[in-house]
């Protein structure tokens, strides 16, 4: 692994995305309307965003045989990803998720672990994480990100961990491991809350004793990031004609990090996250629609005209 600016861990997948009118009651059908295949991944998305505006960027994640000369391998070499660390299985196929949304923007996943299970047997990237300015924990394996984010924190890299839908699969003495060891805690407003439930906490006593900083996503709402002892900062979604909101999420994440690396103010970075997730959303698929980062600046100031940039 180089040194980069952003090493990204968890999973890279190949992504199924289908519209529904309804979701399937048990023991019935109900018709797909669309589906198509996409690059995915909840980590190859924020590597590919992050890479798109302009940092650099490691990515490991455990794919199967399926994945060398795949035209998702290729991608990632091309815009100069560094994946030479990836955990390869010589048995199973790279994780595949399936994803329905219904016209109500509601969603349900299946995920297909198959080479994921590596993670159980892999070692910790110290080589590369020492490599790293910053460590994104994605979803993934609970206890390969403990392991990652407890020797990345000690070695004082900024270290930021989204559980996303991989969180049910966290104990409560994972969840207080990991925020204990991180700086940036992301989630979406149902995360957050289930966190702070299965913590039995408040989102300031997240802060006393975890994280610097929880970002709250809160899809077409914006969203509120909040840090110790400060009134939490509230940002616009940029409105925009929403077509697929699977990415908006992974997106806001790689932006902002993107961002909050070059020591922007808060208030910037959820504003340019807010910009770039508002493209992503206007295509289906997270990585087909990614904007440049003159491009999302340009969205960010016709959203915000007083700022000074």
């Amino acid at each position: 692994m180089k040194n980069v600016d952003l090493l990204v861990l968890g999973h890279t997948a190949f992504d199924y995305i289908m519209q529904v009118k309804e979701f399937s009651k048990i023991n019935t059908s109900a018709i797909v309307e669309k589906m198509e295949t996409f690059n995915g991944g909840a980590a190859g998305n924020v590597a590919v965003v992050a890479s798109k505006l302009g940092l650099d960027v490691g990515l490991i994640s455990c794919i199967g045989k399926d994945f060398k000369d795949s035209d998702y391998e290729q991608l990632l070499l091309n815009q100069g990803i560094d994946i030479s660390d990836m955990i390869v299985s010589e048995d199973a196929n790279t994780p595949t998720a399936f994803v329905l949304t219904n016209p109500d923007d509601e969603q349900m996943f299946y995920f297909y672990w198959g080479a994921a299970e590596k993670y159980q047997t892999s070692e910790v990237p110290k080589e590369a994480i020492d490599k790293a300015r910053a460590v994104h924990l994605a979803t993934g394996d609970p206890q390969y990100n403990i392991k990652a984010g407890k020797y990345a924190y000690s070695q004082n890299k900024l270290v930021s961990f989204d559980p996303g839908q991989d969180l049910h699969l966290y104990t409560t003495s994972d969840l207080e491991e990991l925020t204990n060891n991180c700086n940036i805690l992301f989630g979406n407003e149902h995360e957050i809350e289930y966190i702070c439930d299965l913590l039995e906490c408040t989102i300031d006593d997240l802060l006393s004793n975890g994280p610097n900083m929880v970002v709250q996503t809160l899809g077409d709402k914006g969203s509120l990031i909040y840090v110790k002892e400060e009134d939490p900062i509230k940002i616009d979604a940029v409105k925009t004609k929403a077509y697929d909101p699977t990415g908006a999420g992974d997106s806001y994440k790689a932006a902002f990090l993107s961002l909050y690396l070059h020591d922007n103010n808060l208030e910037t970075c959820g504003r340019y996250a807010s910009a770039v997730s508002s493209y992503i959303v206007e295509t289906q698929g997270t990585q087909t629609n990614i904007p440049t980062s003159d491009q999302a600046l340009e969205r960010m100031t016709n959203q915000w005209p007083e700022m000074d940039l």
